[in-house]
């Protein structure tokens, strides 16, 4: 038998289970990993671009140093996914596959949102690429008051967290500038509140309160109109805007629908326990190209990599995969330059305060906004690049730990 894993995609998810499958398999296992190019971004570090807290090209560097040599990095567009045949096609070849995990992501696709592409850059703005942080940059760097309105055009997106630090960022820095008297800010979202937790959602609706930041849920937009600078959203609710900041419609990579192997908006359907395709034989699923239920962000994608390599390996020895995976996510939440929350959660457990990684003694404070979480903040750059890609352990299971947490 030929033994071979193909793994589309070098983001967080594609590297980190690359570079694990890489240490627990003999050499006999060809692993090759797929993307369209060679450079990997840091995505967290996207929200700092449009305050000046971090240099864009600081965030991007080469794939390939990130890759594990005994490793085939392939830089080639993937055109088609065949699981019948066990086969992907790219533009300038075709691989055969023992164990296929789709590592794809999610891009936004503003062309989606009526009205967006004629605003974008004038007086509408987003930061989930390089080049639109870079234009909200010039953009903040500009704003000297009015209204800054903060939107999600709709669900799912990717870091469910990161509207509410912008929105936190955009009072403090407007603090810094002296001009948070002349700037109302507002965030509007489809969801019930600030968050998809109750609890978090509380403690993240009362800090916006104390910031005087307005927040705006169960709104669904319709339209965006640049010229007369204003959302309308599907009920005709409308929302006046000066500058607006927005998360455009989010949509899985388009091989995954034009492969016909997506869930109607380009996510893989994903048993949400063992990762594992739901309609493919020895296909695995990773990070944002999933359709489970839990939040589309970076830490996800480092707990889901354990999970599909010891399911992986249980299938290669013969063993059914099992039902490891609980949801578990862990976000940071910054407040100001200088302090931020932390939330950890999974598919049944809310955020709850406590201490994080290790009960009682932190050093991290869950649900609370310190400056040593903010030190965690800025650590974890360093971590993710020298430590997380490798696919090296924390110690830290990838499943959410109850000890420390304060439950009542």
């Amino acid at each position: 038998m030929s033994k071979k894993i193909v793994v589309l995609g070098a983001g967080t998810g594609g590297t980190i289970v690359s570079n694990n499958l890489r240490r627990h398999l003999p050499s006999d296992w060809e692993i090759t990993v797929i993307d369209r190019d060679d450079q990997h971004i840091y995505q967290p570090g996207m929200l700092f671009v449009p305050f000046g807290l971090q240099k864009a090209s600081t965030l991007v560097r080469s794939r390939t140093k990130y890759i594990l040599p005994g490793v085939d990095f392939v830089i080639d567009e993937i055109t088609h996914i065949d699981p019948d045949k066990k086969e992907v096609k790219t533009k300038n070849h075709s691989f055969s596959y023992d164990f296929l995990i789709i590592s794809t992501g999610c891009n936004i696709a503003p062309e989606e949102n009526d009205g967006l592409m004629d605003a974008w850059g004038k007086n509408a703005f987003s930061f989930y690429t390089i080049p639109a942080a870079e234009m909200l940059r010039q953009k903040m760097k500009e704003f000297n008051g009015g209204k800054l309105v903060m939107n999600i055009a709709e669900l799912p997106f990717k870091c469910p967290v990161a509207p509410i630090e912008f929105v936190f960022m955009a009072d403090w820095f407007c603090r810094k500038k002296g001009i948070r008297n002349k700037t109302e800010i507002e965030l509007v979202t489809p969801l019930s509140g600030a968050f998809t937790k109750p609890k978090a959602s509380a403690v993240f609706t009362e800090s916006a309160k104390s910031k005087n930041i307005k927040i705006t849920t169960g709104y669904e937009l319709n339209a965006v109109n640049g010229k007369e600078k204003y959302i309308e959203s599907i009920q005709g609710d409308k929302i006046s805007y000066d500058t607006l900041v927005i998360v455009p419609t989010t949509i899985g990579d388009k091989v995954i629908s034009n492969s016909g192997i997506d869930d109607g908006i380009g996510y893989v359907p994903t048993h949400q326990n063992t990762l594992k395709a739901l309609k493919h034989d020895r296909v695995y699923v990773i990070g944002d190209a999933t359709n489970v239920p839990t939040s589309k962000a970076g830490s996800v994608a480092h707990y889901e990599a354990d999970v599909v390599v010891f399911n992986i390996m249980a299938e290669i020895h013969g063993v059914k995969p099992e039902e490891i995976y609980d949801g578990h996510s862990t976000c940071f939440i910054v407040y100001s330059k200088g302090t931020s929350s932390l939330i950890d959660f999974n598919y049944k457990i809310e955020p709850l305060p406590g201490k994080f990684p290790m009960p009682k003694l932190g050093p991290f404070t869950l649900l609370k906004e310190t400056k040593m979480n903010w030190q965690g903040k800025l650590g974890f750059e360093w971590l993710y690049w020298n430590v997380l890609l490798a696919g090296r352990h924390l110690g830290a299971p990838p499943t959410l730990v109850m000890a420390g947490k304060e439950v009542g």
